[in-house]
């Protein structure tokens, strides 16, 4: 699972699944760029895994637009959260999410694939959500951008396929991250219980397994997918939600 000459780009890389992922594809050989609107996050993370940070803002898609990424392993991982119901939902929060976490992910990609296509290789690797495959309440922007995500990464594995190129989402539940430890108090507000209760009787209700996901469980499968063993793995969702989707 060597991944020695490979050059990786971690998006949200700064902290939670990005980190990790960022660590993983180091730890095997990987030239790393860590991707992060925070600036000195990224740089610390990039110094203590030898690669190299980019301060930026993905919110920015005009930027987006003009770039060319010569990377080899790209992973679209920057993600936001908002939770409250469809009718208190602010549409400009609306669209910020779905800028963040589908189109900004179009546009990286865009730019990489010609990078990919000219050596015959690549991988793009989303990380999705069970979210992309399931839905929950109070939830209308960030699953209908993992929901579209799923989406362009098999539209993405169809079209790069034959060109050395593979596409795949990684599907987790509930990670122990920021973005999930944000959550517990608007998600009791709005069940109405002590937010203590908000892991048993909210987020890991659907779940066999009970308990959060490890932001290094997600890496390890996002290394494998990096590797030249994956080469027929494309157009997939891998869940890792504790039997979630099972259902």
């Amino acid at each position: 699972m060597t991944l020695e000459g490979r050059k990786a780009l971690v998006t949200g890389g700064a902290s939670g699944i990005g980190a990790a992922c960022a660590t993983a594809l180091a730890q095997r050989g990987a030239k790393v760029v860590v991707a992060d609107v925070d600036a000195s996050g990224a740089a610390a993370l990039a110094d203590r895994i030898g690669g190299t940070a980019w301060a930026v803002d993905l919110l920015d898609t005009d930027a987006l637009a003009g770039l060319s990424l010569d990377c080899d392993i790209l992973v679209n991982n920057a993600g936001i959260q908002k939770v409250a119901p469809i009718e208190e939902f602010e549409p400009a929060e609306f669209r910020r999410i779905m800028t963040l976490m589908l189109e900004a992910p179009f546009l990286l990609t865009r730019a990489a694939l010609p990078h990919m296509y000219a050596n015959g290789f690549g991988r793009i690797i989303n990380i999705s959500s069970v979210h992309g495959l399931r839905a929950s309440a109070f939830k209308s922007a960030y699953v209908s951008a993992k929901h579209g995500l799923e989406g362009l990464s098999k539209v993405t594995a169809l079209e790069g396929g034959p060109r050395g190129v593979t596409s795949n989402c990684i599907n987790p539940g509930y990670v122990r991250t920021p973005l999930v430890e944000k959550q517990i108090a608007d998600q009791a507000l709005l069940h109405g219980i002590p937010e203590a209760e908000v892991l048993a009787k909210v987020m890991l209700t659907e779940s066999a397994v009970k308990r959060l996901v490890e932001p290094a469980e997600v890496a390890s499968l996002a290394a494998w997918i990096a590797s030249d063993d994956a080469g027929m793995v494309t157009g997939a969702s891998y869940t890792m939600d504790g039997g979630w989707s099972a259902r």
